[in-house]
Order: structure tokens, then C-alpha cells, then sequence
């Protein structure tokens, strides 16, 4: 298999001024991390809040460069602190935030936030950034009619979706997803969940999922990794540590944390939807 995005002893330091009392710092958010993910893979990026995950997932996003180690995208390594990626590159790799409110700009058009990415990356016409446009929007469960309504108009599901399908506009390799299910509803959440499901199969795509939530992880992941302080205490298969953790901090993260049944959820979604249909006969 091939893989898609690889880290290894990856940092990142941030430098603290000093204050009347104090001295400057440095502060290392991420210490040494390794990880790699195949092509069509899922790697979930799980540890308290302050751990380093989300930090981690901005450096594998190419929106912030790392302190020390090294990334490489499809076997090329990558350091945006020296070079500026290129738009081949940026094309390969999207990012979807957790509030898809605050990612999506308030005075575009649905269509507009979608063509941006193709009109500043491509220099395909306008007709056909149009009708790539909507067909995204369709394929992210959403309608034509939406092109030129604002984000205001849409609820929090359809919000993500429409960050979603704007991420996939360059036809991405990867996808890095931080936390782009908790702010929804339980039942709006395995909707979502399903979609990204639907679109990794259709489009072989690669995630890097941060979250929370342990069902979440549990449904959609590969592969997980914990991370603590900064460090990543223990890495391997879904099955694998979730059947026997073998870190104490990763015994106590799971002993601590809540866990919903996405499953459960999956199903109710699915019974509402055949329902409906019924009474639509």
C-alpha cells in the first residue's frame, strides 16, 4: 500500500516572551511523534484537550510548520518553514474544521465558497467550476438550489457538509478532520459520520481524524494513536487497543471518557429514513 503522509520525530515549540517576573520559554507542544498512513486509511488522533493533537493535525495539514523532524506527503518530504508549498501540493492535502460556522466566510455565497478554491488554484472556466460546484454539493447530500444561499441559512449538518465538500473541490489525497463531528447533534453526527465513510470509499481518500469521542474513534478509524503531553504513549490497530490498552494513561482515558454508541445512533437514523419513505407512499 501506498503511504500517503508519514511523520517522524516530528516537534513543535512555541516561545513564550517574558513577563515582569518571569523569563522566556520555550514550551514544546509536540515531542518526537511517529506515525504513517496508507492510501484509503483512517489514523484517529485521540488525548485530552492541551495534549498536542490538534497542533499535531495543523502540522500535517501544512498550516503550521514544525519545529523539528520530518513530514513527507506520498513520500516527499515537506517543510513549510523553508519553502512555501506548492498548489500541486496544497491541492493534495484539505483540512475540515470543528466549527463549520467559523471556516465558512458569513458574506459568500455557497457556491462561491465552494468555486474559491478552483478559482485560486486552476484556471478551468467559470461554467465548469459552476458545475463541479454542484455536483459536490449533490454529492454531500445537499441540492443544486443551495448554490446561492448564505451559510446563516443552513443548520450545523449542513454547515459541515458544506466544508466538507469545499475541501474536496482540488481532489484531495488527505483529509485532516479536527474534531468535525462534536459540535453536532448525536443523530446529525452518524449522518456525518456515514458520509465521510460513503466518500473515503468512493474517493480512496485519506483521513487524519482528531476527536474526543472514543465511538467516533471506534467507528471510523484504522489505526489510533495517543497522545499525552505532547507524546505519543501508544499507536496500533482500532481492534487492537481498544481490546487491550496497554498504556495507563490510555487505560485511564478510556476509563474516563464517555462513550456513545454510534452504532445505536446509526441505526434510529437509518429506521427514521425507511419510515419516512414509507409514509411518502
Amino acid at each position: 500500500m501506498t503511504v500517503i503522509v508519514e511523520g517522524r520525530g516530528l516537534t513543535q515549540d512555541y516561545h513564550v516572551p517574558g513577563g515582569l517576573f518571569g523569563r522566556a520559554k520555550t514550551v514544546r507542544a509536540v515531542k518526537g511523534v511517529d506515525f504513517r498512513v496508507e492510501r484509503g486509511k483512517t489514523l484517529a488522533i485521540v488525548g485530552e484537550s492541551g495534549s498536542g493533537k490538534s497542533t499535531l493535525a495543523r502540522i500535517i495539514a501544512l498550516i503550521d510548520p514544525q519545529s523539528g523532524g520530518t513530514l513527507s506527503i506520498e513520500g516527499q518530504p515537506v517543510d513549510i518553514s523553508r519553502r512555501r508549498p506548492s498548489p500541486e501540493l496544497r491541492s493534495k492535502v484539505q483540512m475540515v474544521f470543528q466549527n463549520p460556522y467559523g471556516s465558512l466566510n458569513p458574506r459568500q455565497k455557497v457556491g462561491d465558497v465552494l468555486m474559491e478554491p478552483l478559482v485560486i488554484n486552476t484556471s478551468i472556466p467559470a461554467s465548469e467550476r459552476r458545475e463541479r460546484a454542484e455536483a459536490m454539493l449533490k454529492r454531500v447530500g445537499l441540492a443544486p438550489e443551495h448554490f446561492n444561499r448564505y451559510p446563516h441559512m443552513f443548520s450545523g449538518g449542513q454547515r459541515q457538509r458544506i466544508a466538507i465538500a469545499r475541501a474536496l473541490m482540488l481532489n484531495p489525497q488527505l483529509l485532516v478532520l479536527d474534531e468535525p463531528v462534536s459540535a453536532l447533534d448525536l443523530s446529525v453526527q452518524a449522518q456525518v459520520l456515514n458520509l465521510l465513510a460513503d466518500l473515503q470509499d468512493e474517493f480512496k481518500l485519506t483521513y487524519v481524524f482528531v476527536s474526543h469521542d472514543l465511538s467516533v474513534v471506534r467507528y471510523i478509524a484504522d489505526d489510533v494513536m495517543v497522545i499525552s503531553k505532547g507524546v505519543a504513549v501508544e499507536q496500533g490497530t482500532r481492534e487492537a487497543l481498544f481490546a487491550n490498552p496497554q498504556d495507563a494513561y490510555t487505560r485511564q482515558l478510556f476509563a474516563a471518557t464517555p462513550v456513545t454508541d454510534v452504532e445505536a445512533i446509526r441505526a434510529r437514523v437509518a429506521r427514521r429514513k425507511q419510515a419516512r419513505a414509507a409514509a411518502a407512499v
